[in-house]
């Protein structure tokens, strides 16, 4: 029973991974929809990631417990937590600090990097046969 509730757990985290990293994807398309298409498209870019922002990775958080994972995928959340509020922080603070609003693209990259590299670890962890033999 143990095992069958580490394998759930698991699972969901990859998959939310997986989805939290598409959807990282998908708001960078967004972006540049909006600035080589047009500016309409900033408001789907604005609205998109009230969808999934804090809210993926809260319960990815709830998955990592109940999938037992590794003391890593507790960084690599709360580094998606962190870039997530730097994120929101750049897009806001760009009239008052601008040379700071560039820095927004930069954490988009970081966030995008980082949630590749959770999909990978957790594939290894959940999908590596040597660790079950």
């Amino acid at each position: 029973m143990n095992n069958l509730r580490i394998r759930i757990g698991r699972l969901s985290y990859f998959i939310l991974a997986i989805l939290f990293t598409l959807c990282i994807l998908a708001q960078i398309y967004l972006a540049g929809m909006a600035v080589f298409m047009s500016p309409v498209n900033w408001a789907k870019h604005i609205m998109f990631v009230h969808l999934f922002g804090f809210n993926l990775p809260v319960l990815m958080l709830i998955f990592a417990f109940v999938g037992a994972l590794p003391r890593w995928a507790y960084w690599h959340l709360f580094g998606f937590l962190v870039s997530i509020f730097l994120m929101y922080f750049t897009a806001n603070i760009r009239a008052v600090i601008p040379w700071v609003g560039p820095m927004h693209a930069v954490f988009a990259c970081i966030l995008f990097v980082l949630s590749s590299i959770t999909v990978l670890k957790t594939w290894k962890i959940i999908f590596n046969k040597r660790k079950r033999d």
